[in-house]
């Protein structure tokens, strides 16, 4: 793969992309490079006041920026309900591009509004749920793309499905771990299931390396772990990326021509550098164990997929 800027981008005049936790770090860049470059581009994010002050940064910095803000909290799946319904005020013809960006890491015990502990609910389930509901609009639109981003931390843990909400044996890191598998996982029978049904959406992922974001420090500030928090921002000054290039794999697998279904993009240097094909653990390849996420996933939050393709309204 030659080497991948910004500047390679293709032109995204007339396409609708959609970015979850675009107020800050990758998210925001993805967001702007994406609407600099001529898409529309809604930014879902679960703080109002955040997401409004990045949708007036966003514009600030491209003003020529369509762009707009929706709330929505992955960790509420009736958040994710009315989002998606609330999508007919933004475009009811297509959706071009899906990047399941938000995220969290590393956070003490805690579940979501539906009972599912908060790593995996925000991190999988709740992008799991939003893309099966988003589904009819991207199979109408013609070279439309879902990006799901993980982590090189997946390495950290696999997923066992019939134990999804680690409450009894739970570590803040092999929960990110298992989370940011599943992404993989999701990602994985996603293209399977996409490519059996004849559609030519493209599912792929992506993974910013060692990105210099606020993802780091929430989870050891929220546990009152000053001296975890001291390391990571430590950590974010020494060895971390700005947000500019830890964006660079996501923008890469949403728009460079070559990226195939379940690609996994990354930096290729692991941490840091410019995007290529990033190596991943051998049980996010594995159908068997993708296909019972996928069923357990349909049972917790109660979406279906449909890859039937019917006529959007």
């Amino acid at each position: 793969m030659p080497r991948w800027t910004t500047r390679q981008i293709p032109d995204q005049t007339g396409r609708c992309a959609v970015v979850t936790g675009a107020n800050s770090g990758i998210g925001y860049v993805t967001a702007r490079e994406l609407a600099r470059s001529g898409a529309r581009v809604l930014l879902a994010c679960r703080n109002e006041a955040r997401g409004s002050a990045a949708l007036d940064r966003l514009r600030t910095e491209v003003p020529t920026a369509e762009a707009e803000f929706r709330p929505l909290d992955l960790a509420d799946l009736s958040s994710v309900r009315a989002f998606v319904t609330g999508l007919d005020t933004f475009d009811r013809s297509r959706l071009d591009l899906l990047v399941n960006n938000a995220g969290v890491m590393a956070l003490p015990y805690r579940t979501t509004a539906d009972g599912f502990e908060m790593q995996l609910g925000t991190n999988h389930l709740g992008h799991f749920a939003l893309t099966g509901l988003l589904l009819p609009r991207l199979l109408a639109t013609p070279g439309a793309r879902i990006v799901t981003v993980s982590s090189f931390l997946h390495v950290l843990a696999s997923v066992d499905p019939d134990a999804l909400n680690s409450s009894r044996t739970y570590h803040r890191w092999a929960a990110y771990g298992r989370s940011k598998s599943a992404n993989l996982l999701f990602v994985h029978e996603l293209a399977n299931r996409l490519a059996a049904a004849g559609s030519q959406v493209v599912a792929a992922a992506a993974h910013p390396g060692y990105a210099s974001t606020n993802l780091q420090t929430t989870g050891a500030r929220m546990a009152g772990r000053r001296s975890v928090e001291r390391l990571m921002e430590l950590g974010n000054r020494i060895v971390g990326q700005r947000p500019e290039g830890g964006a660079l794999p996501t923008l890469c697998a949403a728009t460079a021509p070559h990226v195939k279904p379940d690609a996994f993009i990354g930096p290729r240097g692991g941490l840091r550098g410019a995007p290529a094909p990033s190596p991943r653990a051998p049980w996010t390849t594995n159908d068997a164990l993708s296909a019972r996420l996928w069923t357990a996933s349909e049972r917790l939050t109660g979406v279906r997929y449909d890859f039937s393709a019917p006529a959007w309204p």
